[in-house]
């Protein structure tokens, strides 16, 4: 099973905070975290991702997509960056996200989602993504398979 674990600011923290400098410490702590779930054999793809004022935002309306000019949401809403993790179950991934570790202030909630597998879509669905999608669906499903 795959999961993301996205993390954002929580409520209390506020963009009014001063930034503290660059903790070189904390920051290989959080390197040491991506290096043991490296080495378990877990983690597919860890990134932070840049603020939104260096990003994009595009919408549907009418059945055409548009750019949508900003202000974005506020940064506490955010998500600061993300872990994507395959283990056998939620509770794995909750325990993986108990160990992280936590003081950029971007980061200090983690949400866990499953991504949607081969196994979660009904027979006919997939059929579809086959039929549309052959090399990508073979490719994506493969993927998703621990050694």
């Amino acid at each position: 099973m795959r999961f993301i674990i996205t993390a954002q600011s929580s409520a209390e923290s506020s963009t009014a905070d001063p930034q503290p400098g660059f903790d070189a410490d904390l920051f290989k702590a959080y390197m040491r975290f991506n290096e043991e779930m490296h080495r378990a054999g877990v983690l597919v793809a860890s990134e932070g991702l840049n603020p939104a004022a260096k990003g994009a935002r595009v919408a549907v309306a009418n059945g055409k997509r548009y750019l949508v000019d900003g202000p974005f949401a506020e940064s506490k809403e955010l998500v600061g960056g993300f872990y994507l993790i395959e283990v056998s179950s939620l509770d794995e991934a909750i325990q993986w996200a108990l160990r992280a570790p936590s003081g950029f202030g971007k980061d200090d909630v983690l949400e866990i989602r499953q991504l949607t597998g081969a196994g979660d879509l009904p027979p006919e669905i997939l059929q579809l993504i086959n039929e549309a999608a052959p090399t990508w669906s073979a490719a994506a499903w493969q993927s998703r398979t621990r050694p």
